[in-house]
């Protein structure tokens, strides 16, 4: 009787710390130095578009020109600035250093201080032949606007090695954090495919960039699909849910959508917002994963990444239950779990129904004793586990943490 008293008392407490962060937060969105989420793609000067984008759950309007700065602030947003002068195509990365300098700082002395401005494009996609080039412009923006985030995307693993330029994916990253010295890792991989299967590599990719980041202390975004194009999947309401939660549950500081806006190219289609200036049915759905992202932020940007394991189906290059740091047993579906120490060590997991077509009931039991609480999605607050609570839907995620015993 006593030990369950104490451990309701902890709850209590737990309970009303959650509490108590999500009313000091309120409505107000997570800044994009705390979790990006960024519409991939150029954004017109248009204030309704760029309203919707914030509607949307977005932090970052997307890649923006100068001259439409005024409108992004206006809206509470901020953008990545992109300009001409300062794309890092092959050519660009092969310039002098002199003129990579004035280039760079003429774009900073025109827009460097405006309050919109949260970084600059500088490339997609690059070859490893680019890189000392691109670190190169990565210096002189550093030097020339310290606060501000040089912007470079990588190619995904089932990029080929002359794409690359090198080998293997390990060193194409490699040789991008030594070469580059970039403030994050951010790198695309579009894995849902009409056939309702997988891209395999997925998850393989994602341990990759983690381990790479985590090895140099560096956060990571990941671009997902949001449109259908080629023989990729129309969007989803499972689909977003498990691109999101994946890239959750593997410790991400950043997401980005392909595309926001559809391009007037070939079969793309069902964007946020269609060729014509619409919104689709993905702009709901879409809405919907970053809100919850946004519920989830305040506690989630407090987690250090430690481990992520899939269970009972792991993945080649994966692991399983066996390396859990918290957790004793899974029971369920296809399950993905990503494990985070929380303020004080407390432990927390992000449990993800990897399915991307069925819901499925799901269990944990933890290694130590205590109460097991959830983050609510949709309100931010922490609650008792349980119940009907213990379901997933297809690609949803859940975020668990241990109550401590007082």
């Amino acid at each position: 009787m006593r030990l369950g008293m104490l451990l309701a008392a902890g709850a209590c407490l737990l309970l009303a710390a959650h509490a108590r962060a999500a009313e000091e937060r309120g409505t107000t969105m997570l800044k994009p130095e705390e979790f990006a989420i960024l519409p991939w793609g150029t954004t017109p000067g248009d204030r309704e578009q760029l309203e919707q984008i914030k509607a949307c759950g977005f932090n970052l309007a997307g890649f923006v020109r100068p001259d439409d700065l005024d409108l992004v602030a206006q809206v509470g947003l901020q953008c990545l600035v992109i300009d001409g002068s300062t794309h890092v195509g092959d050519a660009e990365a092969a310039l002098e250093d002199a003129e990579v300098t004035r280039r760079v700082e003429a774009l900073v002395k025109r827009v460097g201080n405006h309050p919109a401005v949260y970084g600059y494009y500088l490339r997609d996609e690059p070859s490893a032949h680019a890189y000392e080039g691109l670190g190169r412009w990565a210096a002189a923006f550093a030097k020339a606007a310290p606060k501000a985030l040089p912007y470079i995307n990588l190619f995904p693993n089932y990029a080929s090695p002359a794409q690359m330029a090198v080998p293997t994916y390990d060193q194409y990253l490699e040789d991008f954090v030594q070469k580059v010295k970039p403030r994050f890792i951010s790198y695309d991989h579009y894995a849902l495919m009409d056939d309702g299967t997988l891209r395999h590599g997925y998850f393989q990719n994602l341990e990759a960039v983690r381990k790479a980041a985590l090895r140099h202390n560096l956060p990571f975004w990941n671009i997902v699909l949001a449109n259908a194009h080629f023989h990729y999947a129309e969007p989803s309401d499972g689909g977003l849910r498990f691109q999101a939660y994946t890239t959750l549950a593997y410790g991400a500081r950043g997401i980005s959508y392909f595309t926001y806006f559809a391009p007037h190219v070939g079969n793309y289609r069902l964007a946020p917002i269609d060729q014509f200036g619409n919104k689709t049915v993905t702009w709901e759905m879409l809405r919907n994963v970053n809100l919850q992202i946004q519920k989830l932020g305040p506690t989630y940007i407090q987690l250090k990444s430690v481990n992520v394991f899939h269970h009972p189906n792991v993945p080649e290059g994966c692991v399983g239950l066996d390396t859990s740091r918290f957790l004793a047993e899974v029971t369920g579906g296809d399950l993905l779990v990503g494990e985070f120490e929380g303020p004080e060590g407390r432990p927390y997991v992000m449990v993800v129904n990897k399915d991307l077509h069925r819901s499925t009931p799901f269990g944990v039991r933890f290694k130590e004793a205590g109460p097991i609480m959830m983050v609510s999605a949709y309100t931010g607050q922490a609650q008792g586990w349980g119940g009907e609570q213990s379901w997933l839907a297809p690609g949803q995620g859940m975020l668990l943490f241990l109550g401590r015993q007082q």
